[in-house]
């Protein structure tokens, strides 16, 4: 079941919303100072490429200050944007499990330093 969500998640949209979160941390890798947010985007990729079956922890205490500058810099422009498509999706009843995903990658785009995509698989 989670292969095919993935399938159908890829098809309307996570292809375009997987590359541009990996063009943003390529963008970010080409400065040095650049380096350690290009990484961040590179997680935030990993999940939107295939976000069923995966979970999402966040340990803001880890890395504080990095924390601080991503969210003032980007971050809540970017958590913004998962959240507007997650309640867009919610508004269908068939979209929900997207919406449900959105919300997901919302919490890992606001706060990625210190936080951890695992496999929901036991």
């Amino acid at each position: 079941m989670r292969f095919i969500a993935n399938v159908i998640w890829i098809i309307f949209g996570g292809l375009v919303l997987g590359a541009i979160w990996a063009l943003l941390g390529l963008v970010l890798c080409i400065t040095v100072i650049g380096v350690p947010f290009g990484i961040q985007c590179f997680k935030v990729a990993k999940l939107v490429f295939a976000p069923f079956g995966k979970k999402v922890y966040t340990n803001f205490d880890k890395h504080p200050v990095a924390n601080i500058l991503w969210g003032f810099l980007c971050g809540w422009e970017l958590a913004l944007g998962h959240l507007i498509s997650g309640l867009l999706c919610c508004m269908t009843i068939i979209a929900i499990p997207l919406g449900v995903q959105s919300f997901k990658m919302m919490k890992l785009a606001f706060l990625p330093f210190g936080a951890s995509v695992n496999s929901s698989r036991k």
